[in-house]
């Protein structure tokens, strides 16, 4: 059977018939019906089937997931035989996630108590325990006295339970685990961590569990659900029902532009335009939720609607969300917001996930969030509630925003959802669960190779990359233990065997456990009272100057000194002009999915304007997309200028144009396939090219395409470059050119980190990100010498070219040339062409755009326009 969708739910009397009748009158007194995943999960939990659910935010998901092990809970009870033992355990990847579940399930546990006693029926407490990072010592100790029945944590929480001698003994009577939001965590190391020590809970209780996996936007949901289950120690992949209702709920969706000529629009008009575009969206409904794409976009929202309408906007309705806050401050703004205490609320990425936030009306997303399965996870906040609809705007200021966004709606009108990427054979993360094993007891080598082969991340892991693995975690390096890098486990290869060494390693392994690397950030704090505020980056704290005066949480602060790793600021009147922080963060990329609709959208557009008249193609277009009429006629212009002065590429053209902006001669490869795949190809055709005319070549790279600078007298035979390009390994020539990058360094210090090789913490001293940094890149040469394929290297390697690049798509596009079905196009432009502005112009810019840069844009425009009148063309 392996992996099924289950087709047709089951009968309302069915679903409650899996339950005692004391939780079923619960459940009919507290909800009026069943929503979709609960016709489904109810029954097939009782079952004892793997599940995985996927369902909008506010399905009732979460119950879902959970009314079946409540009920089976109190019937265990109800005969005397309720161990005080672990049962079910919860995990999220957010610890606000987790608060929040908790608080939901003491409300029936405590109500259905009293429902059965009115029966007659005494029983006993189902306890529910929180065990994360925040969970004081003292409570965790009386955990282990009093193990409760249901645990909500964490995947690092669930690492450290593993390896608690005395706690882990709780968990051998688990039954359920459920895994929240997981298509955040499948996506990434932490997901791939969580996946092991899944396994190895598997492997302690020594019998199957229940698995069930929560999500909103899952695809393709059989990848999501091999994730979920693994495989079983027959090698073939677990049992595993698909329940999508993931559009039982209704979008109301519209791409919106507040001019309908964002190119001519003066950089202030247009920026007045979008704070009345949001202040006409916040006063028109009771709760609206907006998304930026940056911590600093949601500082200068906030920011410039106090300030253009302080009567209106205060901190008493207004407020911001982000992950540098201090954590009191996001606890206060979602407890308000819950409330409905807020008017609105500003956020970068902090609200996306299903923490509960309560009734929200709008969700206004400013700029493109990038992918189609982030835009339905974000506007799905928005009625928070089964049958109600989700209603979401996007505003774009950008003319490939707009294009960007227009088919981003319509994919999510029809379903289409971008693919999740599961990290595979991750082998720091590997590293880590190799050191937590041999803390348990001394492994024959093959068994715990099996064990980790039933992780779905891990099933195709080669035997001889595990053991290279082996011999570096056993300190069989002389070289490294010059460096002070010793044996974490001892091995044994002859026998075939392998264990714990040494008695800190066990400290070394709780102190560094973990997929998310350290990050550099100084602390800010009020004075006089030093109370904590939030975060910045070290690099912003190196400009600051006493007196500046910047935003942090919506509110100004003025910079008074610092001292080590704290900033310490003062208040000042809310009217005072900023330094707004220069947050670090990086612009999300496009996916692939989604890139290559873009491409057909506008190939299916440049058709129609050739074949008939703009205003006909406007009307097409309003009637197949949802766009308002401004932004249908500011894409329209576009394409229409982009087609009169130069080529809108065809899906099967891979155009490039040479082109001159300011005396810079400059190749733009017009090669719509998002940044990821771009950083791939551009590497590579600057490290042919640059060696050909034998000089630096300038890169800028963006989710349409990217740049080369050449030398102005310099040309390119185009067909030779891509002849070597074609004949060339694309991962052996990215490789090389990765040599001695930052992105290398930055790399190998986080894989360092999550290895051992190097640690953030030692007998309970933190070791700063600059020691590690120094380390790392020593480590790095030495490792070198010893063996390129080294396995910290390996993952470094595998990380840059998977994880950060997309060197697998790159290499279908290669494919794609190779076979012909991707054909170079050149064309020479005297000044770049509207596709290549943004290129040429650095790429992607904060969304609320600058003076010089809608100049410059302006400029250019004003050049292709004047080439188009005098016939230049």
């Amino acid at each position: 059977m392996a992996i099924i969708h289950a087709r047709k739910p089951f009968t309302k009397e069915e679903s409650l018939g899996a339950l005692e009748h004391y939780v079923r009158e619960w459940f009919e007194k507290s909800f009026n019906d069943l929503t979709p995943p609960q016709l489904f999960s109810f029954k097939l939990i009782s079952r004892k089937r793997n599940v995985i659910i996927a369902a909008p935010t506010g399905s009732g998901k979460t119950l879902a997931g959970f009314m079946t092990i409540l009920s089976e809970l109190f019937k265990i009870g109800e005969k005397g035989k309720l161990k005080q033992k672990v049962y079910c355990i919860y995990i999220s990847p957010l610890k606000a996630l987790d608060n929040d579940v908790k608080k939901n399930l003491l409300v029936p546990l405590k109500e259905i108590r009293e429902i059965a006693k009115e029966k007659g029926i005494e029983l006993p407490e189902v306890d529910v325990g929180l065990r994360t990072g925040d969970v004081s010592s003292a409570d965790k100790s009386k955990q282990l006295r009093k193990p409760p029945h249901i645990l909500i944590t964490t995947p690092e929480s669930l690492a450290i339970m593993l390896n608690a001698p005395k706690f882990v003994e709780h968990l051998r009577e688990i039954r359920w685990i459920i895994v929240d939001e997981i298509h955040e965590l499948a996506s990434n190391k932490r997901g791939t961590h969580l996946s092991l020590s899944i396994e190895r809970l598997q492997e302690f209780v020594g019998r199957e569990f229940v698995r069930i996996g929560l999500g909103a936007t899952l695809h393709p949901l059989k990848e999501a659900a091999k994730y979920l289950v693994g495989y079983s120690s027959t090698k073939k992949l677990r049992n595993c029902t698909i329940i999508d209702v993931s559009w039982s709920k209704k979008f109301d969706l519209k791409v919106v532009s507040p001019v309908s000529d964002v190119i001519n629009t003066p950089a202030p008009v247009l920026n007045e335009k979008l704070y009345e575009f949001l202040d006409r969206y916040i006063s028109e409904h009771e709760v609206t939720l907006i998304f930026t794409n940056t911590r600093s976009g949601t500082e200068k929202i906030v920011y410039g609607l106090k300030e253009k309408w302080p009567e209106k906007y205060n901190d008493s309705n207004i407020a911001a969300h982000h992950g540098s806050l201090g954590k009191d401050t996001r606890l206060d703004v979602e407890d308000r917001l819950k409330r409905g205490e807020l008017k609105a609320v500003v956020s970068s990425t902090s609200l996306e996930l299903g923490i509960d936030i309560g009734s929200v009306d709008l969700v206004v997303q400013i700029g493109s969030p990038k992918s189609t399965t982030r835009a339905v996870q974000r506007i799905g906040r928005a009625g928070h509630r089964v049958h109600r609809t989700a209603k979401g705007r996007i505003i774009s200021l950008d003319r490939n925003d707009l294009v960007e966004t227009t088919v981003m709606l319509k994919n999510a009108m029809e379903k289409k959802l971008d693919k999740i990427q599961i990290p595979k054979n991750a082998l720091d993360i590997l590293a880590q669960h190799i050191v937590g094993m041999s803390l348990t007891r001394k492994w024959d080598v093959e068994e715990a190779f099996e064990v980790i082969k039933r992780s779905y991340p891990y099933n195709d892991l080669n035997p001889e990359t595990f053991k290279k693995l082996l011999h570096y975690l056993a300190g069989d390096y002389a070289e490294l233990q010059d460096r002070k890098v010793y044996g974490k486990i001892w091995y044994e290869p002859d026998e075939g065997t392998f264990g714990r060494r040494g008695k800190y390693t066990r400290i070394i392994y709780y102190l560094n456990l973990g997929a998310i690397p350290d990050e550099v950030k100084v602390g800010v704090y009020l004075l006089p009272d030093k109370r904590y505020l939030g975060g910045i980056e070290e690099e912003f704290l190196e400009k600051l100057k006493k007196q500046d005066i910047f935003v942090l949480g919506g509110k100004p602060y003025k910079f008074r000194y610092s001292k080590g790793m704290r900033c310490y600021v003062e208040s000042v009147p809310p009217s005072t002009s900023p330094t707004i922080p220069a947050w670090f963060s990086e612009m999300l990329p496009l996916s692939f999915d989604l890139a290559m609709e873009i491409q057909r959208f506008r190939s299916k557009l440049a058709i129609k304007l050739k074949k008939s008249s703009k205003e006909d193609a406007e009307k097409w277009l309003l009637e197949n997309y949802p766009v308002s009429h401004n932004a249908a006629r500011a894409i329209l212009d576009y394409l229409w200028l982009q087609s009169r002065y130069s080529l809108i590429p065809s899906t099967k053209d891979f155009l490039v144009e040479d082109t001159y902006d300011e005396g810079r001669h400059y190749l733009v490869f017009h090669s719509l396939f998002g940044r990821r795949v771009n950083d791939v190809l551009s590497r590579a055709f600057a490290s042919i090219i640059s060696k050909k005319i034998k000089h630096s070549v300038a890169i800028v790279v963006s989710d349409n395409g990217f740049a080369l600078q050449l030398p102005s007298d310099n040309g390119v035979n185009l067909e030779d470059v891509f002849e070597e390009l074609l004949k060339s390994d694309l991962k052996e020539l990215i490789m090389k050119t990765m040599e001695n990058t930052e992105l290398l360094r930055r790399r190998f210090r986080h894989c360092a980190a999550r290895s051992f090789l190097v640690l953030r913490n030692y007998r309970g001293y933190k070791i700063s990100v600059a020691k590690q940094q120094i380390s790392s890149q020593t480590l790095l040469k030495v490792l070198k010498e010893i063996d390129e394929d080294f396995p910290v290297i390996q993952e470094t390697y595998r990380e840059i070219l998977q994880d950060v690049l997309d060197i697998h798509r790159a290499e279908k596009v290669i494919g794609w040339l190779r076979e012909g079905k991707l054909i170079l196009k050149k064309t020479e432009t005297p000044v770049p062409s509207p596709f290549s502005h943004n290129l040429i112009l650095l790429g992607e810019a904060d969304i609320i755009q600058t003076e010089d840069r809608k100049s410059r844009l302006l400029e250019l425009h004003r050049l292709v326009m004047e080439k188009i009148k005098n016939n230049e063309v």
